[in-house]
């Protein structure tokens, strides 16, 4: 079966055409009664059209055409038989295509402008289009004709067709060819192939879409023979595409760095969630003199705080508890000191040295402040995507 697709350039279908195929159509019609207490219920909306997947294009044009069968018909007869025709085609191996000047002047602008500047010989224009095979010329101009092509001339020669619709302005054929090739067609082994002719026939979608495929499979591309011939005869493209690899591999990097600090961030805040836990209501083992421990055998809801009990534990016994004199003794005084910078409530907070570094901070110079300034900022932005996040989506945790 040939798959059809409708030139909304052509006239629309008469009244029966469309009663008919009303009836015949699969879809039923959901009833609404006519009585006084339904009357001002609006009629339902049609049901959205299922979407194809990437690589499971399918023709289904012939769902959306309003061109009858017959008709279709009868323009492939009348492009096959060649009845009359007053045109004769050329391809690169000499072949003749038969067609007619009236209609390839109103599918084609530019073909109208060849013939119009040819000269007839004995009635017959004239023209030739080289470095094109005939299958594909032959296609190309019977879509002008009834807009039909059946799949197998499309897949064997969408790359030609392509041309043809972009060189001589048929928008609806160049349309098809680009999703076929964005769908099925492009892959590693061709993608060099396509994408300089992509940017050749003005198909902005279809070339992001090859430099994607370039960047994603660099490794594989470059050993194709479409990426050594490309280095010979395009080198600007080439230094574009390693652009492209480089920038992305930049990108990839810079992301991935942002990860990780958000990360360490993260992990900053729930240490703070921690001894505030532990400092206010106590946990397990450790806690203030006037709560009531949980016990060991109760789980803790802070994942961060068998880490902190145990650094508080360290902090208290320490013989040095000095900044600069123990490296765990100074984890924990950069701890405190950034709750101080987070904490709301100073003098009713239960977790130590909270007001003592609230004092501190007009003695630090204008440098220090504003590094501790862009940590809290950082630790913040950390805590409000990750309440974000599990609020969102709640079953993640």
């Amino acid at each position: 079966m040939a798959s059809a697709v409708c030139d909304y350039s052509c006239a629309p279908p008469t009244n029966n055409h469309l009663h008919s195929s009303i009836k015949t159509s699969k879809t039923e019609e959901i009833p609404i009664s006519c009585s006084s207490s339904q009357s001002n219920i609006p009629a339902p909306p049609p049901l959205p059209r299922s979407i194809s997947s990437k690589r499971s294009y399918r023709g289904n044009s012939e769902e959306c055409c309003f061109i009858p069968k017959e008709t279709r018909d009868q323009w492939d007869k009348l492009f096959e038989g060649g009845y009359a025709a007053d045109v004769y085609l050329i391809t690169e191996d000499n072949a003749i295509v038969p067609a007619h000047f009236c209609v390839l002047s109103v599918a084609s602008p530019v073909l109208a402008k060849y013939l119009e500047d040819s000269k007839p010989k004995n009635g017959i224009r004239y023209v030739k289009i080289p470095g094109v095979p005939h299958g594909a010329v032959c296609n190309f101009i019977r879509f002008l004709y009834s807009s039909c092509y059946e799949e197998e001339d499309l897949k064997n020669h969408v790359l030609h067709l392509l041309v043809l619709s972009h060189s001589f302005v048929v928008p609806l054929l160049k349309r098809i060819c680009m999703k076929y090739l964005e769908n099925c067609w492009v892959n590693t082994e061709n993608v060099i192939d396509v994408l300089q002719l992509a940017c050749k026939c003005d198909a902005p979608r279809l070339t992001l879409i090859c430099i994607r495929m370039v960047v994603k499979h660099f490794k594989t591309v470059a050993s194709t023979e479409g990426w050594k011939v490309m280095r010979r005869v395009n080198p600007a493209l080439e230094q574009e595409l390693l652009e492209s690899v480089v920038e992305a591999d930049s990108r990839k990097q810079e992301r991935q760095r942002k990860m990780e600090e958000k990360k360490v961030y993260l992990q900053l805040h729930k240490a703070i969630e921690a001894l505030i836990h532990i400092c206010r209501d106590g946990c397990s083992s450790i806690g203030p003199r006037d709560k009531m421990l949980k016990g060991s055998e109760v789980p803790c809801g802070f994942p961060a705080c068998k880490g902190i009990e145990m650094l508080v534990r360290h902090f208290f016994s320490c013989k040095t508890r000095v900044p600069g004199g123990c490296a765990q003794c100074k984890r924990m005084w950069q701890l405190l000191e950034l709750h101080s910078r987070m904490c709301d409530i100073p003098e009713s907070c239960n977790v130590p040295l909270c007001r003592h570094f609230k004092g501190k901070v007009r003695q630090q110079s204008k440098k220090e402040e504003a590094k501790w300034k862009l940590l809290v900022i950082k630790v913040m932005e950390a805590r409000n995507s990750s309440n974000f996040y599990a609020a969102r989506f709640p079953g993640s945790s």
